[in-house]
């Protein structure tokens, strides 16, 4: 449904100038596991909605995901080749062209976003824009992306040893850079599927847990899974001295702590009582993954 929906909303390849499109589809129909969108339809479904109306707002998640990441793969930042299996975007179409498709696919989202919704109210949807908005402004997304840079030494991306200060700034790291975009994907479908107050803050703590888990397994899969298993490269954190739970605490601590928070998802995913909730099994599909 996320596929079909991308494939559809994004505007075609031909479209001018033809080059940016072209990008831009490159980047986001490369393959991925579409997890925010999904996250959003469980939400809404696990509240009782009907999905096909809500498909272009929960898939604009995929676009913000997307955009986050072509940025990350530039020279500037990480200064990777290698993403969902494939060439990164930059390498593709040039530097200055990724740089473009990143600014386009963020700004595309929130037209989606923005999009009138059949039954739902513009209150309630102008709460869901609000919601995704902040998760991804410098106080969250982008705010996790710049700490992430602060926490080498002057930014430089060279190896350097741990001190225990850096246990807040990787909870930080973490938390924004990767958790306040998976909670406010759930949060979304919450929100346009009508949930009351009680169920948003289940749902937030369900994406707090979730958002934060699913960090830990990535740092450690980058460790114990190679290149042709992850569909990007390999060993990036250890390599660049980044902040990481197995460098921190050690790989079966930080594994530990993802089971901790898988149980703390599993518990609050059971307190939403709709009529298809499989919540839960997602937050354990995230745990148990292998790319």
């Amino acid at each position: 449904m996320v596929e079909a929906a991308l494939e559809r909303e994004l505007p075609p390849a031909n479209t001018p100038p033809a080059v940016i499109h072209e990008a831009m589809r490159y980047a986001v129909l490369g393959g991925g596991k579409r997890i925010r969108p999904i996250l959003a339809i469980a939400a809404a479904e696990a509240c009782g909605a009907k999905i096909e109306p809500l498909l272009k707002a929960f898939s604009s998640l995929e676009l913000i995901h997307t955009y986050s990441l072509v940025h990350d793969d530039l020279p500037a930042l990480d200064n990777d080749d290698l993403r969902r299996g494939r060439k990164t975007t930059h390498v593709v179409f040039g530097e200055a062209m990724g740089i473009l498709t990143g600014d386009a696919l963020l700004t595309e989202a929130f037209s989606w976003l923005a999009a009138p919704v059949e039954g739902v109210d513009a209150s309630r949807q102008l709460r869901a824009i609000a919601e995704v908005a902040r998760a991804v402004d410098s106080t969250g997304m982008i705010g996790g992306q710049v700490a992430d840079l602060e926490a080498t030494i002057g930014g430089a991306r060279t190896p350097r040893p741990h001190g225990a200060d850096d246990v807040s700034a990787l909870l930080f790291i973490h938390r924004n850079k990767t958790g306040k975009l998976l909670t406010a994907s759930v949060l979304l479908g919450g929100i346009l599927a009508g949930a009351d107050d009680d169920e948003l803050a289940t749902l937030r703590r369900y994406g707090e847990a979730t958002g934060l888990a699913f960090q830990i397994v990535d740092d450690l899969l980058d460790i114990e899974e190679s290149a042709a298993t992850l569909g990007k490269t390999a060993g990036k954190d250890v390599e660049q001295g980044k902040l990481t739970y197995p460098a921190l605490m050690g790989a079966e601590a930080a594994r530990a702590e993802a089971g901790r928070l898988l149980g703390e998802a599993v518990a609050n995913a059971d307190m939403i009582k709709g009529p298809l909730n499989y919540l839960a099994a997602i937050a354990r599909f995230i745990c148990d993954r292998r790319s």
